[in-house]
């Protein structure tokens, strides 16, 4: 290798060595390697050279290239590795400090009565089911005998999802209740069963005791001698301890739902004197949830016969009995995002609800 290219190699080296940031780099690579580059000038000269000279430069020429184009890669990843190092150590978050008190994160009164409500009906031997968001028309509403000409399939109490082309999908739907959860258990699970579906649910509902979203749950026991007299019993157990109180007294209203035969809307005893509700024995009711048998059809259409197996079901929004046990006045409010809100009817996190500990942290 002549003189000139060797002195070329090192001055190029050491311009290499030299660069601290990806930008300059990037323009001596060019200065270098690039159409007007110092070794490309040199490469367009063999074409004056004898075929030995030309031989022996272009082959000085390519180790040229070659150790500079390594020193460029490796310097390359050195400086990316540097600038990620760099990028780690200013977003590093030391996880060791305490938490200041004031930021403390709370637990939403959603979640805190979900848990609840777990803790209740697992003591009840109960399982927890969970299905889809998106339903299709068969679970949401046919197989729980809803007719084709009811109102809640209707586009202004329910939100249907589009298509590929753009058209409204009637056979897509979010689902309205948790009820199409009791479907799939029933065609995947053999009876007897016993299971609570919490759940979000969606309804093109909204005031200050609707939201277009909120949480329900509901109960299914499938048997050979679920009655009547069993789902009054599993839901006086349930409010006592729920609310807490001893003997909150029940009254069953005769109601219609079309998934269930006979129906009823269940109240529980309060009192409201001095403009204070206060659940438990009083002279007002108080709507909390719907129940009943479970319907023939229904049972029918998830593969169970009817002839064999009977059993009842309820259901209850999650936030509305929230809001009667923590004295929470708007519903909405449960979705505002608010750090003030969520610090005054929070709860302190990682306390798991409990029946022998206690529901409430």
């Amino acid at each position: 290798m002549s003189d000139s290219l060797e002195t070329l190699r090192a001055e190029l080296l050491a311009e290499v060595d030299q660069i601290s940031d990806l930008k300059a780099l990037e323009d001596l690579r060019v200065s270098a390697l690039g159409k007007k580059g110092r070794i490309t000038a040199e490469m367009k000269t063999l074409g004056g050279l004898s075929p030995e000279e030309r031989k022996e430069k272009g082959q000085a020429l390519n180790q040229v290239k070659a150790s500079v184009a390594e020193a460029l890669n490796a310097r390359k990843e050195s400086l990316e590795a540097d600038a990620l190092n760099a990028q780690l150590e200013a977003e590093r978050v030391d996880v060791s400090l305490p938490v200041r008190p004031e930021e403390m994160g709370r637990l939403h009164p959603i979640s805190q009565t979900w848990d609840e409500i777990v803790a209740i009906f697992g003591e009840m031997g109960f399982t927890v089911m969970d299905g889809p968001d998106i339903e299709d028309d068969f679970h949401n509403f046919t197989a729980l005998n809803i007719p084709p000409e009811h109102p809640a399939r209707q586009m202004h109490d329910t939100f249907y999802l589009c298509g590929e082309d753009g058209e409204v999908d009637m056979e897509s739907v979010l689902r309205t209740h948790t009820s199409p959860v009791q479907i799939r258990t029933m065609e995947n699970q053999e009876p007897p069963i016993r299971i609570i579906a919490p759940g979000r649910t969606y309804r093109s509902d909204s005031d200050m005791t609707h939201t277009p979203m909120f949480s329900q749950v509901e109960g299914l026991v499938i048997d050979k001698k679920a009655n009547f007299g069993h789902l009054k019993g599993c839901l006086q157990e349930f409010v006592n301890a729920y609310f807490e109180v001893d003997d909150i007294p029940l009254q069953f209203r005769p109601s219609f739902f079309p998934f269930t035969e006979p129906s009823a809307e269940v109240d529980i005893g309060c009192s409201r004197k001095g403009g204070e509700l206060k659940i438990g024995a009083g002279e007002d009711w108080l709507e909390i949830l719907g129940c009943g048998m479970v319907h023939p059809n229904v049972l029918r259409a998830s593969g169970i016969d009817p002839e064999e197996y009977q059993g009842f079901a309820f259901g209850m929004g999650i936030e509305r009995i929230a809001m009667l046990k923590y004295g929470i006045p708007d519903l909405r409010t449960f979705f505002d995002a608010d750090l003030r809100w969520l610090r005054h009817y929070g709860f302190l996190p990682l306390e798991a609800a409990s029946m022998t500990r206690g529901l409430t942290p």
